[in-house]
């Protein structure tokens, strides 16, 4: 299971994604529609266009982790609307949304002390 802490930068592909894409789709993806490093530790969301599943990227510094969630019943009740290319999302927040929650409507508590220099 990948651990996700306060200190991991997560950001959402807000256009919906092609999910026969693997690891080198969506490494381009993320370099050329996303303008981000995709080998840069971020932690890069998609969903596909039915929002019944979420594809998670990550580079652990030796390699690349593609995670895939497809639910089991229903689909995601919240994705943010067209308009950025990116979202910027907490670890917290991202919790919710992989259980099918709406993170906004969530009573996260801010982090008390900052870790990030």
């Amino acid at each position: 299971m990948l651990q996700l802490t306060p200190q991991h930068r997560l950001l959402l592909a807000v256009k919906p994604v092609d999910f026969r894409k693997g690891i080198n789709s969506l490494i381009a993806l993320c370099k050329l529609q996303l303008n981000e490093e995709a080998d840069s530790g971020t932690i890069f969301v998609f969903t596909n266009r039915r929002k019944e599943s979420v594809k998670l990227l990550v580079y652990d510094g030796q390699g690349f982790w593609l995670c895939m969630k497809r639910f089991s019943q229903g689909k995601l009740k919240w994705w943010p609307k067209a308009g950025d290319t990116t979202y910027k999302i907490s670890a917290k927040e991202l919790q919710i949304l992989l259980y099918q929650g709406d993170p906004r409507r969530a009573a996260i508590m801010e982090d008390w002390k900052s870790v990030v220099a």
